[in-house]
């Protein structure tokens, strides 16, 4: 064989044997010895190029939708997790990149909540990390907006408290404009339950505001002649009050808990065209509680001072208000005007009511002729619609029982100054009389409506006009007027009653009484553009709608246009 084959000399030969389960082992630790040996150079190496590159002291994830940026020290680099911004809306991380996939999408909600805390609550981090982070923002920002001109994206959709007035309307549906359309997006997560004091709106003073007039109501049925004959209990006047008094306490505490910790959702509850008439709602009813006061509780008479600390931040608050309608900018008052504007006038009328009870009469004409003036122009607005103006909802609502309110304080107030029931007072009444009768006709219109703090809007407005009649009953004594007084006396009771205990229902049995408020998470601009139809000169529509010659010329334009095209493709 060894002659045979020519490479023998090329052949290797191999002792095969068993090998010892000892020497086993020690093959194995000098195999993995060696691998250490490299993984060491490799780290090494490895060590040496990250030197070499510029390190970073932090690094970050921009929302194009709010410009807020996730930050992530290094030293937590290993356990780093890519957290993606969520929301119903469009954010950087994913924009572009549907098909990845993120571990902190949990991480990325909780986050999102944060857009709308105080300022001061976010900024306890380095100074000097937030500053070169906000310039960096900012040139982002300013280099998108360059390179989207030429494409017309231009959107700065970062959160933004002043939100355009226009932009509620065109982003909001319902009676109230608490409803997000489909085709819009908010920047809050909408298959989340949001924190409590972000569903807690203003509109909630509402409850005080129908709870604080009952407790008048209750008291002057107790002390006015025209109802003498019904031998009502004051104790009725005082446990009114001092729930009324109770809930004022709690809200009011609760919607300052919101201001400290949500600040940016209250300014943007502000900026709504219909909360921001709320916003004087906790001044009307704590002059409702002046007025209303059982004499048990107060045996003198009011101090002035109690009608400047009530009545001077409503003033000023009106002084921006209409100062807003008479310059004519976005927030004028035909663009702006709804039923809960009334808000702002009737304070007036309550602030005059409570300065003859503390005895500045003059005062309280002078509040009367502000009230009486702007009630007109309102009321005229609201009844004739301009072209121009952003169309609100057509279903009614609670809220338009507010035109029944404003007639019914400012007859309330002038019989309060002048110590009479006279012409001017009356005429007041018979307004208000008319409306109340307009909208109770109409009552299919208030219903098919969820259950919402809203609805104790029809409270407060109707026991105004209980006020007024019974009034009107004491200039009058018949039993017309006696019964028309009890009759809207038991109604209004009976509507807070129901309310009442439907709150309760809502709130601690079903608790549905605060749903997410999507109303204050709409973005400032809309993502994206409408698509408007291209208008054709053989179009059928216009052809109906055009004169003969605007017609023949639309063609002769049209042939134009083509005959141009056509040369230019020959010459080509």
């Amino acid at each position: 064989m060894r002659a045979a084959s020519p490479n023998f000399r090329d052949i290797h030969f191999m002792d095969i044997h068993e090998v010892p389960e000892e020497e086993e082992h020690e093959e194995e630790e000098e195999a993995g010895i060696a691998a250490e040996k490299v993984d060491k150079r490799s780290k090494k190496q490895f060590k040496l190029r990250e030197a070499k590159r510029p390190q970073k002291s932090f690094s970050r994830q921009v929302s194009l939708e709010t410009g807020v940026s996730a930050l992530t020290n290094e030293s937590n680099a290993k356990n780093q997790r890519h957290v993606l911004l969520e929301r119903s809306g469009r954010s950087f991380g994913g924009f572009g990149s549907s098909h990845r996939t993120y571990n902190g999408a949990d991480q990325g909600r909780k986050g999102d909540f944060n857009l709308f805390r105080t300022k001061s609550t976010l900024t306890k981090q380095h100074s000097a990390i937030l500053s070169n982070l906000r310039k960096e923002v900012d040139q982002m920002d300013i280099d998108r907006e360059n390179n989207d001109r030429g494409s017309g994206r231009g959107d700065d959709e970062r959160v933004n408290e002043s939100v355009p007035a226009g932009r509620y309307f065109a982003a909001l549906k319902g009676p109230e404009l608490d409803q997000v359309k489909d085709s819009e997006d908010i920047l809050l997560p909408k298959d989340k339950k949001w924190p409590f004091l972000l569903r807690f709106p203003i509109g909630c003073f509402g409850i005080c505001l129908g709870l604080s007039s009952q407790a008048i109501l209750w008291r002057a049925l107790a002390t006015s002649p025209a109802t003498k004959f019904l031998h009502i209990t004051p104790l009725i006047n005082v446990i009114l009050w001092l729930l009324a008094l109770a809930v004022l306490l709690s809200v009011s505490i609760t919607y300052v808990l919101k201001c400290i910790f949500y600040f940016e959702a209250v300014k943007r509850e502000y900026f709504h065209p219909v909360r921001v008439n709320f916003f004087f709602a906790p001044w009307v009813v704590c002059m409702f509680l002046a007025i209303g006061v059982p004499p048990i509780i107060a045996h003198e008479a009011l101090h002035p001072a109690l009608w400047c600390a009530f009545m001077a931040p409503y003033f000023f608050l009106e002084l921006k208000i209409y100062g807003q309608w008479l310059s004519g900018g976005k927030r004028r008052l035909c663009k702006v005007a709804n039923p809960s504007s009334h808000l702002s006038v009737v304070g007036n009328f309550v602030g005059a009511i409570l300065a003859s009870k503390v005895g500045w009469n003059e005062a309280g004409k002078f509040l009367w002729a502000v009230g009486f003036a702007h009630y007109l122009v309102l009321f005229v607005t609201l009844y004739q619609r301009l072209p121009t103006s952003e169309a609100l909802p057509k279903e009614l609502h609670p809220v338009y029982s507010m035109f029944i309110a404003a007639p019914s304080a400012a007859s309330i107030a002038w019989e309060t100054i002048y110590g009479e029931f006279d012409g001017l007072s009356r005429t007041c009444f018979f307004i208000a009389l008319f409306l109340y009768v307009s909208l109770v006709v109409r009552i299919t219109f208030f219903t098919g409506f969820r259950f919402s703090v809203a609805w104790w809007s029809y409270t407060f407005p109707m026991t105004t006009a209980s006020l007024a009649t019974i009034k009107y009953a004491e200039q009058v004594p018949c039993v017309i007027s006696r019964g028309l007084a009890l009759f809207l006396s038991f109604m209004s009771s009976t509507m807070v009653a129901v309310l009442f205990v439907s709150t309760l229902l809502h709130a601690f049995v079903w608790h549905t009484l605060f749903p997410n408020d999507l109303a204050i998470a709409i973005t400032k601009r809309k993502h994206g553009k409408e698509k408007k139809p291209v208008k054709k000169a053989y179009d059928i529509r216009r052809w109906a709608k055009q004169s003969p010659l605007s017609f023949v010329s639309a063609i002769r334009k049209n042939n134009s246009a083509n005959r141009d095209s056509d040369e230019e493709i020959v010459g080509y």
